[in-house]
């Protein structure tokens, strides 16, 4: 007696499926690249599956490298939310922001590659993406409670924006891992090891907080 067939899944799941995998391996392919460089064939063979799929879910290579952007920006701001940064005094909540933006981009190479690929064209695949632009309101919102929590404990410094500090922090830390090879070869130190990584993270942490905080000195104000 022949075995019995396992239930076929659902032709929702197995599209889903598909299209799930061709956007990891889509997302391989642009961070390697670019989306210049990227082959439409080639991430179809990745993904297992074919071009014509490709067409059919994004319709065409800029479809797919929109939503290559979308889901790499929709993951980190939902790691984001995940601190549940209410739950901490204020200090300890923003180090904890700093420590996660910093260790997002270390794991996470491709997102780097991705957006600077991004801007040599403009960011013109970002454009009318509400999704992504609601998702990054959000961080912005999440800092701004916190700067005001702070300020209220008399631990931040008044009339920070949000904006600008989250810029800082994501500047400094995209920064490093955007040039972490050039950064080495020019300083004569290796910046690319855990040991680089902890390190620079630590200065990040204690220049953003020093330059939040309310300031001591006599002759400054905030």
């Amino acid at each position: 007696m022949s075995k019995p067939r396992p239930p076929r899944k659902p032709r929702s799941d197995a599209s889903e499926t598909t299209r799930y995998n061709l956007l990891l391996a889509a997302r391989e392919a642009f961070a390697e690249a670019g989306l210049e460089g990227a082959r439409v064939d080639d991430i179809g063979r990745r993904a297992g599956s074919n071009k014509q799929l490709v067409y059919h879910y994004f319709g065409n290579k800029d479809g797919l490298y929109t939503a290559v952007l979308e889901q790499v920006y929709s993951e980190i701001r939902e790691r984001d939310a995940a601190l549940d940064l209410s739950a901490f005094p204020p200090e300890e909540a923003m180090r904890r922001l700093i420590d996660f933006s910093f260790e997002h981009l270390r794991d996470n190479r491709d997102f780097v590659r991705l957006l600077a690929d991004e801007n040599t064209h403009g960011g013109r695949h970002l454009i009318g993406l509400d999704t992504v632009r609601d998702a990054n309101s959000t961080i912005i919102e999440l800092i701004g409670e916190t700067l005001e929590r702070g300020v209220r404990d008399g631990v931040f410094r008044r009339g920070l924006d949000p904006l600008h500090v989250y810029l800082s922090i994501a500047g400094m830390s995209f920064f490093n891992f955007a040039n972490v090879h050039t950064l080495s070869r020019i300083f004569d130190r290796v910046h690319d090891t855990p040991a680089a990584h902890a390190a620079r993270c630590a200065h990040i942490v204690d220049f953003t907080l020093n330059a939040i905080r309310v300031r001591t000195d006599p002759g400054l104000t905030g």
